[in-house]
């Protein structure tokens, strides 16, 4: 028995209909941007597995980093304890985040580093003695799929079953290109209305909502509203931080400062699970206290894990480089390029691009997640040796900085190729 029906067996699989999914792909090994099956075929990584992965697969001086530390110390409980990876990696983070991020908590993944701002939040406003519950976040946001996390997400189909369990929010539309009155104005009403603790976001680009985009200029004054009503921001920068949008966190494109930040996915390089989140003096302070009930009470079993730490120093060395940064720039100029080239094309709707993220979003009778051109096109693209993971009608490329220009026209081409299949469905 092969293991794509060992895997059919046994797993059940994220995000996936099990009734009606084909059997997965079985990769045995990676190497830079290129995934290898094993039945021999190779696929370029144009998503970054997830969006995780940004030096490429089985890089030798994460890996090296990983195994010293394996055979120095695997774990130790964070509670009384501590380890010199998760001091170190805490300090040079420090270092180079917005100057006001002071303080890092760990936990395991991008989910639990927003319900850890989440709580944070909530509990900062009662420990000054000043109870503030309401959440404000972006419609069409995606933060994550624990409870806290979907409760600050967008209503939508993945989340359905679990309305009636999930905490109220208020949320305000996107400040795309031509609706930035619109948001400031809906953010405006409820900051008067008072009650707000915080505003959560994705900065400058909402993922899963489709890549979708906006300006650094309009979130300054979405985040200058906030300020002047005593409303705490929480930037989530967990796909947007280590280089994505250009810059090595979003939020250095901005005048404002986060009173919280969330970090995760490209956080380790995509080699192990690892979430943290930062904030400022002023919020740590406030769980300052002699009264034990002002504690956060909030931990993981493998908070602060060591052998995460390491993998998350390994690279952070990787992404300061020049090198590294020149690459980074390189993928910026390929993707403008191509950007030019692909909205010429009849069938496609616009091009959106930030950084080293680059979306193409094809006519298809309205945008949707279940448009029957997701399964479509993410075949075609397997056949051409390409992994792209279309959200519904619209293509992106999120690829590991190691990703060479040959590699990046095949996955350019792959798209261009795409429309002819629009085309045929129109």
């Amino acid at each position: 028995m092969d293991l794509a029906q060992r895997d059919h067996n046994v797993i059940w699989h994220p995000y996936t209909q099990m009734k009606t999914a084909a059997l997965p792909i079985p990769i045995v090994r990676g190497e830079g941007a290129l995934l290898f099956a094993e039945d021999g075929t190779t696929y370029i990584d144009a998503v970054a597995s997830w969006w995780v992965n940004l030096h490429g697969h089985a890089h030798p001086h994460i890996a090296q980093r990983v195994a010293e530390q394996l055979n120095t110390l695997e774990h130790v409980i964070f509670a009384g304890f501590t380890h010199p990876a998760a001091v170190e990696l805490a300090e040079r983070l420090i270092q180079i985040l917005p100057q006001n991020q002071k303080r890092a908590f760990y936990s395991d993944n991008g989910s639990t580093a927003v319900e850890v701002a989440i709580k944070m939040a909530i509990q900062y406003w009662n420990n000054v003695g000043e109870p503030k519950r309401k959440i404000i976040a972006l419609r069409d946001s995606y933060h994550g799929d624990t409870f806290g996390a979907m409760a600050v997400s967008s209503r939508s189909t993945f989340t359905a079953p679990f309305w009636s369990y999930l905490f109220d929010v208020k949320f305000i539309d996107v400040p795309v290109p031509g609706e930035e009155e619109e948001s400031i104005k809906q953010l405006e009403a409820i900051a008067i209305a008072g009650g707000a603790a915080a505003f959560i976001f994705e900065p400058l680009v909402l993922g899963t909502a489709g890549m979708v985009m906006y300006t650094p200029e309009v979130l300054d004054r979405l985040m200058g509203i906030c300020q002047k009503y005593n409303i705490l921001t929480i930037a989530d920068e967990v796909m947007t931080g280590f280089g994505r949008t250009g810059r090595t966190f979003a939020s250095h494109y901005l005048q404002h400062q986060p009173d919280i930040m969330c970090f995760s996915k490209g956080l380790t390089g995509g080699t192990m699970a690892l979430g943290l989140t930062t904030c400022s003096n002023q919020m740590y302070e406030a769980f300052l206290h002699h009264d034990k009930s002002k504690t956060f009470f909030h931990g993981h079993s493998y908070t602060g894990n060591p052998i995460a730490c390491a993998a998350g120093l390994a690279s952070l060395d990787l992404l300061l480089k020049e090198e590294t940064q020149q690459s980074i720039n390189r993928i910026v100029e390929q993707h403008t390029q191509f950007a030019e080239k692909v909205k010429q094309l009849q069938y496609v709707k616009e091009t959106r691009q930030q950084g080293t993220i680059l979306a193409v979003e094809f006519e298809a009778g309205g945008t949707s997640y279940f448009s029957n051109l997701r399964d479509t096109l993410y075949n075609f693209a397997l056949q051409q040796g390409v992994l792209l993971r279309p959200l519904g009608n619209i293509i992106y490329i999120i690829p590991p900085y190691c990703i060479t220009n040959e590699q990046l026209q095949q996955v350019y081409q792959t798209i261009l190729g795409m429309h002819g299949l629009v085309e045929e469905a129109q």
